[in-house]
């Protein structure tokens, strides 16, 4: 296969009714590894907003079974990418999403805030450190995808084109973030888990890395002290030196599957999509209700390999 096999396949489809295969392309061929530390990003970064970590500490489960937490929202995640948002088990991942958001009343902002990370944070990350940046079919079909998660968990007011999902994600960035010290038990438990991906003289240097490819804002919510300039210079040139290092690699033929990854560890022995997850409500594991239904709370979990760590799971 060519080098940029799937930058012209995804060149060659149409974002507005193909956003499904040419973003699934983008996460499980072309950037499998960016779009993993991407999202996590994403997903990192809205903790600094103590309405979504304060409750995620409140829930106990980014704490006391951080592990789980993780594997099941990665997992659940998943399926639509792979399969497409009418597949059975895309609506069965998307219902039990929806059901364990519905114990608690999150306002609809906050949806829409995690939301345009999703769309937002990946983009720049490729941008900075991909071997390439997206197309602008890539764009637009990364915007199509969420905007389609958006509808399935009736989340209102989401942007219709990614500069509006940039102008909503840095603006509520800029009123919303703030020290809260349930906020900060989320973000040290989630930087602990994904120390322990790497053998143990790595994970010191693991946790300072991820440090260092935060922004200062996200940091300074965290109360988080900056690593010395060299360590961040030293950090980002290393991640953009691996960018340019890829271009020269073959087009990857294989997908990579969230459950290919090392660090999904809770269910060796294999899952079922509809026992994923908590049930904060007292409903039966199966009774998950519409895969419509009404959000009550924010986005929650990490899906990928944790902020930035190296993961060493291939490119």
């Amino acid at each position: 296969m060519r080098r940029d096999h799937w930058k012209r396949r995804n060149d060659r489809l149409d974002p507005a009714t193909d956003f499904v295969e040419i973003y699934r392309n983008v996460v499980m061929h072309e950037f499998p590894w960016d779009m993993n530390q991407a999202l996590s990003f994403a997903l990192f970064r809205t903790y600094a907003v103590p309405g979504i970590g304060n409750l995620l500490d409140r829930t106990g489960e980014f704490t006391g079974n951080v592990q789980k937490r993780y594997d099941d929202t990665a997992l659940l995640l998943e399926p639509p990418t792979r399969l497409g948002f009418e597949h059975p088990e895309s609506r069965t991942a998307i219902r039990r999403i929806n059901a364990m958001h519905r114990a608690y009343d999150i306002p609809n902002d906050q949806f829409a805030y995690v939301l345009s990370t999703f769309v937002v944070v990946p983009k720049r990350w490729l941008d900075d450190y991909g071997k390439r940046p997206l197309t602008p079919h890539e764009v637009e079909a990364s915007v199509q995808y969420y905007r389609t998660l958006g509808r399935h968990m009736n989340i209102k007011d989401v942007p219709e084109t990614y500069a509006g999902f940039e102008r909503l994600m840095d603006s509520y960035e800029a009123e919303h973030f703030a020290y809260d010290e349930g906020a900060r038990r989320v973000a040290d438990s989630t930087l602990a888990l994904m120390r322990t991906f790497y053998a143990r003289p790595l994970r010191r240097p693991a946790g300072i890395f991820a440090k260092a490819l935060m922004d200062a804002p996200l940091r300074e919510a965290f109360r988080y002290d900056a690593p010395p300039a060299i360590v961040q210079r030293a950090s980002r040139a290393g991640l953009r030196a691996r960018g340019l290092v890829l271009r020269a690699f073959p087009a990857r033929r294989d997908p990579k599957r969230i459950e290919d990854i090392s660090w999904i560890r809770s269910y060796p022995n294999g899952y079922v999509l509809a026992q994923l997850g908590t049930f904060p409500d007292g409903s039966a594991r199966g009774g998950l209700g519409d895969a419509d239904a009404p959000p009550a709370g924010a986005l929650d979990g990490v899906a990928g390999g944790g902020p930035a760590g190296v993961t060493g799971e291939g490119h």
